[in-house]
């Protein structure tokens, strides 16, 4: 009984097909020579194997891949029950292999001996390089109907036999531009061959040739269970074969050489040539190796600014800080630190306090020793004075909240003329900016100063005032626009045993802010080691916790700089761990575990109250349910930012804010709504890092952040250094001022030979090179 292969375990998974051939090797090592095997395309079933003894292996195989039979050894015998893949047969060694059915392409490649017999059609390039070693018996590649194109190309040796069957339909039964580079073997062909080489003979069939088919044919067709096409196939009138010729044939036949220009007019590109109808030539003008204008292979392109610096990709406000700095390169103090403030009006409590900083982890300097210190660029704006805005509108916006979000969305309405007026449940602008951050991380000074500053532009405030559905449609009946921006301040809470003892995080943080110093136990434990968690963590400190442990159920999210301040407090946190209840002995984990605790305070994140508008504004999760450009879906000429809509940082909001603002301006000027899009990120390999000296990382200190310009690579923006213009080989390169001040910098085609020196010597990736096609 033959041996069972399955390609597919217990749970009707599908095996690799190393562990199935390990299968294989098992039951030889058995002493198994028949083997059945259930495949589902895996490859190399059939060969190279042999037993110590010689005993022949057969196998009889469905659904295989690749290369079945591939390396097959004399005395291998392998049947597939269908049609296969790519290359069966491939580099055939002496196994006879059976295919009922059609093979696919590269069947018999490289075959040197054994037999192959296919039921069916074979694909392109079969009986390619097929060979002939003296020392072992000729191989053989039988097949009923026909081929595909390209086949017995480079055939050196071996029988072919291509009987035709059902091929009525096709021009030739070897497809188009068979046995090119054919060099021996013998083609016995019943049909039509169309397209062959000058290299072969087509010939009659002599009395041996209709021996070798008369003994071998119904071996062929009783093997693939076809004998019903005997008697057609021994009528041998219709047979012809295919021969190489001699090296001396070749030569006296062969025709005079072609000058290149001859056979690029007559051949290539020219009348009648094989890309005639795709190129268009002169036929006469040929380039020189080093070529100008339009004859070089490659065309500088002066890319200023066309792709996005990683600082200002990864800044969830895009605030372009590689123009920051070529402000303060070109000395110009005053524009560098109010530039910042078209963008966020937050530079110092933001970028310089309390942001993670996304942008340093992104900058390309940290490739070559530290990040540019955004931190300092902040401070630098804190006392920036504030830009001119542009004249009123005339139009009112109203901001529900007064949040990081909605101060943005307020001073950026100002900067466009718009009137702007912020209605804020708490009694002070500033949301959780004000509510709920340590002070030791946001200094009251920093924010009251920015909040300020806001407020000094013109920027009307209403607090203590919660809006509900009424005064709702009323903002939307008095103002042009109305934005949300009231943020998520809804704690989350799992309702497992003993929530009801659970401090919300949120409110633990508000009280300290807002002084009330909320009573807490020596034992704190706290649900969720996120940033919000790490400023609980921060805040049980301060109200007189003497051990704090934080716990998650993945890997703490926080930023690294929090958790490593809060570790130097004392703290530790735990992960995973899956909270079973709470009682007042702490906090029970599912495995088992008591934590102590005297106070257990959750902060595992926060839901919006959008109660003022209608459900159907909101989605499944009770989030605002917004297009691309912030407006609501359901409500034209109402705006939703922040974490209203999706969880965030604070300068996600502040970004919401700026590109709300920029989009009501264009719903005030009739235009369409379209969403911003970031220009692509630079490509690192565009930037030539290694022209900057790498400083002492243990010396490293910013105490002056105007210093960074010699550090920051301007990744995308011209730093105006003129490197390309003095390392240009051929002087193609000038530098050119415009009436606005601006500058740029020009390849002149008829001098440049796009050697690429300009793109290789960029440090900041400006010049580009186009490949000419």
């Amino acid at each position: 009984m033959a041996a069972q292969i399955n390609g597919f375990d217990e749970n009707n998974k599908r095996l690799s097909t190393q562990e199935l051939l390990m299968q294989v090797y098992a039951a030889l090592d058995k002493g198994e020579t028949e083997f059945e095997v259930l495949s589902s395309g895996h490859h190399n079933i059939g060969g190279p194997l042999w037993t110590e003894d010689g005993t022949p292996l057969k196998f009889t195989v469905k659904n295989p891949g690749q290369r079945v039979g591939s390396f097959g050894l004399d005395g291998t015998s392998i049947t597939v029950n269908g049609s296969t893949s790519a290359d069966a047969g491939w580099l055939n060694a002496g196994a006879e292999l059976i295919i009922k059915g059609d093979s696919g392409d590269t069947t018999a490649h490289c075959a040197a001996s054994g037999k192959i017999y296919v039921a069916g059609r074979v694909g392109t390039r079969s009986g390619s390089l097929m060979k002939h070693d003296p020392a072992y018996p000729a191989p053989e590649l039988w097949v009923l109907k026909n081929t595909g194109s390209f086949c017995f190309e480079f055939m050196g040796g071996g029988t072919a036999v291509v009987c035709g069957i059902d091929s009525e339909e096709f021009d030739s039964v070897l497809g188009d531009r068979a046995c090119m580079g054919m060099v021996g073997g013998t083609i016995y062909i019943r049909g039509e061959a169309k397209n062959l080489p000058d290299e072969v003979w087509l010939l009659d069939l002599d009395d041996a040739d209709r021996e070798f088919l008369s003994q071998g044919l119904p071996t062929f067709l009783e093997k693939i269970d076809r004998t019903q096409h005997l008697e057609t196939l021994t009528d041998f009138s219709q047979w012809k074969k295919i021969s190489a010729k001699t090296y001396e044939e070749r030569q006296k036949h062969k025709p005079m050489r072609l000058t290149m220009r001859e056979f690029r007019l007559g051949k290539w590109v020219g009348e009648g040539g094989i890309f005639a109808d795709v190129v268009t030539d002169d036929y006469d003008y040929t380039a020189g190796l080093v070529n100008t204008g339009d004859d070089r292979l490659k065309i500088p392109h002066w890319q200023n600014k066309a792709f996005c610096a990683p600082c200002e990709a990864a800044c969830p406000s895009s605030i372009p800080t590689q123009d920051r700095i070529n402000l303060l390169r070109e000395g110009k103090y005053k524009e560098a630190v109010e530039l910042v403030l078209h963008y966020s009006p937050f530079p110092s409590s933001v970028c310089g306090e309390v942001c993670p900083n996304p942008c340093m982890d992104a900058c390309t300097r940290q490739y070559i020793d530290l990040p540019v210190s955004m931190q300092a660029l902040g401070k630098l704006s804190q006392d920036a004075e504030s830009p001119i805005a542009k004249p009123d509108s005339g139009k009112k916006v109203a901001i529900i909240g007064g949040g990081p979000g909605g101060l943005s969305a307020a001073w950026h309405l100002r900067l466009l003329g718009h009137g702007a007026t912020i209605i804020e449940a708490d009694k002070e602008v500033g949301g959780k900016l004000r509510q709920v951050i340590p002070t030791d991380r946001l200094p009251a000074e920093s924010l009251n100063g920015e909040i300020q500053r806001i407020k000094d532009m013109g920027v009307a405030v209403q607090t203590d005032t919660k809006v509900d559905k009424p005064m709702f449609e009323k903002l939307q009946k008095d103002f042009d626009a109305v934005i949300i921006a009231s943020g998520a301040h809804n704690p989350v809470v799992i309702p497992f045993p003993g929530h009801e003892r659970l401090v919300k995080g949120l409110d633990f943080l508000k009280k300290v802010n807002n002084g009330e110093n909320p009573p807490i136990g020596e034992k704190v434990v706290v649900i969720g080691a996120g940033n919000a968690g790490m400023d609980v963590c921060l805040g049980a400190y301060a109200m007189g916790a003497k051990k704090v442990t934080a716990i998650d159920i993945q890997r703490p999210a926080a930023f690294k700089k929090e958790i490593e301040h809060f570790k130097k407090l004392g703290g530790t946190i735990e992960w995973p761990v899956f909270t079973e209840k709470v009682s007042e002995k702490g906090l029970h984990t599912k495995d088992g575990r008591l934590i102590e605790a005297d106070t257990v305070i959750i902060s595992i994140g926060e839901r919006p109250d959008l109660s003022f508008i209608p459900r159907e504004w909101q989605s499944e999760r009770g989030m605002a349910e917004v297009d691309d450009c912030w407006q609501l879906t359901k409500a034209p000429g109402v705006f939703a930012i922040g974490d209203t809509t999706a969880p965030g940082l604070l300068t996600h909001a502040i970004g919401h804010g700026r590109e709300t603002a920029e989009y009501i301006d264009d719903l005030f000027a009739g235009k369409e709504l379209k969403a911003k899009k970031k220009l692509p990120q630079i490509s690192q390999s565009c930037l030539s890092k290694e022209l900057f000296q790498p400083q002492n990382r243990s010396r490293f200190c910013v105490t002056d952040a105007t210093q960074e310009t010699s550090r920051c690579i301007s990744c995308g923006t011209c730093r105006d250094c003129s490197m390309c213009l003095e390392a240009c080989p051929e002087g193609a390169i000038r530098r050119e001022e415009t009436a606005d001040g601006s500058f740029e910098y020009i390849s002149d085609d008829h001098i440049c030979i796009g050697c690429g020196i300009c793109a290789g010597m960029c440090p900041c990736g400006i010049w580009g090179m186009e490949q000419v096609v």
